[in-house]
């Protein structure tokens, strides 16, 4: 059959995202990978630590989604010929949902049959299943629960193509994505393009990550016969067996934890996810896209309420992560060079191989995958593709924009234009600004911005060279009575890590106008200095300011109970709006001060509440749930003078976050051989 590509609708279970945090994105992104010791040599030659940056700002954090599912109208896009059939969601990320084996009839990838927000990206919100494409800097990328511009153009052969790119701030780097499934091909081809229009290096970090179903007789087949592991802050180890374990084989992996193939540089780069018979999908790219990795959640019931945390409530779902970057880990960054672009073509298709040999010797099972995968496409083949489709991807697309991205880009072309510059990208059509960027805009063509009101969040900010100079001289003359212009040049201070001069502005906006994102500017200047005293003075400042604020509210819960300030915590939470107590985040560290207070009977009762506490924000490795459940039960056994052992006691499901735990962990199985 020929090629389709077809925009449809769709019902599904869906959270409300509720918009973004008022606050400015400040809070700090953790990444331990920096320090210590490692066990790499010197031929590894890797970029550990490279281009981390300490915020999303200025980015918002999105983290006002609810737990509740309700049933939604969403958009998708279909690309199918008469093997395939791949649905993407241009609104989520340009994530691929699904992809559809139509010969074996099954789906090559977990598709979650829900779309639950949790707390696992750069700005919080991310949902599992199918495939991301991660673009700019560590993490799952911003614009990952963001909608992406979307098009639609074709080869020369006429086959349509499926276009999505976006403009990422923090970079200042545009991500490309060219999406086409050939009449009679087997594999879905995705051509991606990462842009730098500007004269500098840039750190860059690209993870396509790939979720696919895991069963207990699932093997990752991959071209590599060692792997980085985070053991002694990055070693490398030999694999299939290490610590005593087959790890090919995700049931043998006792806790959440990272394998970074080391594939050798002139080996092809694939990776497979394979069943009892040696069926399911392979992923294959062409050189530039060097790393593989897998990602398991354990065999512990930590990684078990995790995957069924990002689902429907009860599911037995359970999944692997296949990734594929252009660094071996994703603890680096690549130092990109000025005006570059870097294009690479993925390919993601069935592959069925013999299951004996499969499930046999590693290098047998290597071997078999490599040629069974040969016989769908080529190395060369992928190579001879990527260059035949340059003259497509750096064209205009001849389909009208679908979905509009976020304005951004739009805005960095009037900068360039302003300044003298080229445009970015010019073959893509970033359309035009939108209310995000109306003051930006009125700031570089009027050299001031418009009017606020201090009760009203900020509806964006701004972190750029270009744009600090904007600032600064708004200050100096047309804004220098402006509370507004010296509340956003302060915040742009902070993110620089500039933290005297971004408090220097801040008092300048409150002798104007006073402001709880003034205070809240001020919670996170103390907070960096360790100064818990005062950051909890300020937002609690905040706090009373705008009781009805939720984002502020979480913030100041937080800071109080880690400053130890529980009664301070108490009150401010007794005298918060009803809906604002009812937040989950609130309620736990109200908890928590009751707990430190002694009033072990006030937090058991807010712990089981309605069946159990749900944090719908909760983070990724964040056990403060497991801890308010052991803290509770240590108080209980003291108070009853009973034994209590924190290391053996076993946590509620519904409250066990452990998943890096191996200490309930699963037998490691191994595969009887046929």
């Amino acid at each position: 059959m020929a090629t389709t590509l077809e925009f449809i609708k769709f019902n599904m279970p869906c959270q409300d995202m509720n918009g973004t945090s008022t606050l400015p994105g400040l809070q700090k992104l953790g990444f331990w990978h920096r320090n210590g010791d490692s066990g790499l040599t010197e031929d590894d030659e890797l970029f550990i630590g490279y281009g981390h940056v300490p915020s999303c700002f200025p980015y918002k954090m999105q983290d006002m989604y609810s737990r509740e599912l309700k049933d939604r109208e969403m958009n998708g896009v279909v690309l199918e010929n008469e093997y395939l059939k791949a649905v993407f969601l241009p609104e989520w990320g340009g994530k691929m949902m699904s992809l559809f084996d139509k010969v074996e009839g099954k789906d090559l990838l977990y598709t979650n049959p829900v779309m639950r927000p949790c707390n696992l990206a750069v700005r919080n919100a991310w949902t599992s299943g199918g495939v991301e494409w991660n673009c700019g800097m560590f993490g799952h990328h911003v614009a990952t629960c963001d909608t992406m511009y979307t098009t639609t153009t074709h080869l020369d052969d006429g086959t349509p193509v499926l276009r999505m790119y976006e403009f990422h701030r923090i970079r200042r780097v545009v991500q490309q994505m060219d999406f086409f499934l050939p009449a009679g091909s087997k594999v879905l081809f995705a051509r991606n393009r990462i842009i730098n229009p500007l004269p500098d290096v840039v750190p860059m970090y690209w993870w396509s990550n790939i979720a696919a179903p895991e069963t207990p007789d699932t093997r990752i087949v991959v071209n590599a016969d060692t792997t980085f592991v985070a053991d002694n802050n990055t070693s490398k180890v030999d694999i299939p067996e290490y610590n005593g374990d087959d790890v090919t084989y995700p049931i043998n992996v006792p806790a959440a934890g990272d394998y970074f193939y080391n594939i050798p540089h002139k080996a092809r780069k694939f990776e497979a996810c394979l069943d009892a018979d040696g069926y399911g999908l392979a992923f294959t790219s062409t050189y530039r896209l060097k790393g593989r990795k897998l990602f398991c959640w354990g065999q512990n019931p930590g990684g078990d309420r995790w995957q069924e945390y990002l689902t429907t409530d009860g599911s037995p779902d359970r999944y692997v992560e296949l990734q594929g970057g252009i660094c071996h880990t994703q603890y680096e960054c690549m130092p990109m060079p000025p005006h570059t672009t870097w294009e690479w073509l993925e390919g993601y298709g069935a592959v069925k191989a013999d299951g004996d040999t499969v499930h046999g010797e590693w290098q047998a099972a290597k071997a078999e995958v490599a040629a069974r995968l040969d016989e769908i496409m080529t190395d060369d083949q992928m190579d001879e593709l990527l260059a035949a489709t340059k003259k497509m991807a750096t064209t205009k697309a001849d389909g009208e924009l679908r979905f509009f991205g976020s304005g951004w880009g739009a805005l960095e072309n009037i900068l360039r234009e302003k300044n003298g510059k080229p445009r970015m990208a010019p073959h893509l059509d970033f359309s035009e600004i939108g209310e995000e960027q109306a003051d930006w805009l009125n700031l570089l063509e009027n050299k001031k911005y418009l009017e606020h009101d201090p009760k009203d969040s900020p509806i964006s900010w701004m972190l750029q060279p270009e744009w600090t100079r904007l600032m600064e001289e708004a200050c100096e003359c047309t804004d220098k009575d402006n509370w507004y212009a010296y509340l956003q040049l302060g915040m742009s201070y902070i993110a620089e890590g500039r933290l005297n001069d971004g408090w220097i502005e801040l008092e300048k906006s409150q002798a104007i106008k006073n402001s709880a994102w003034a205070e809240y500017g001020k919670c996170v200047v103390k907070k960096c200095i360790g100064d818990g005293e005062n950051a909890s003075l300020h937002i609690t400042n905040a706090a009373r300011m705008l009781p009805h604020d939720i984002s502020i509210a979480k913030e100041a819960m937080e800071i109080l109970v880690a400053a130890g300030k529980d009664n301070e915590a108490i009150e401010l939470y007794a005298s918060m709006p009803e809906e604002v107590r009812a937040i989950g985040r609130v309620r736990l560290y109200a908890t928590m001060a009751h707990i430190h207070l002694g009033h072990i009977e006030e937090a058991e009762a807010v712990l089981w509440e309605n069946g159990g506490l749900i944090l719908p924000d909760i983070r990724e490795g964040e056990t403060i749930i497991t801890e308010l459940w052991l803290l509770i039960e240590e108080a209980m056994a003291k108070r009853d003078g009973t034994e209590f052992d924190r290391n053996t006691a076993k946590v509620p499901p519904i409250f066990d976050y452990r998943q890096c735990s191996t200490t309930h962990r699963r037998p490691a199985r191994k595969r009887a051989k046929k």
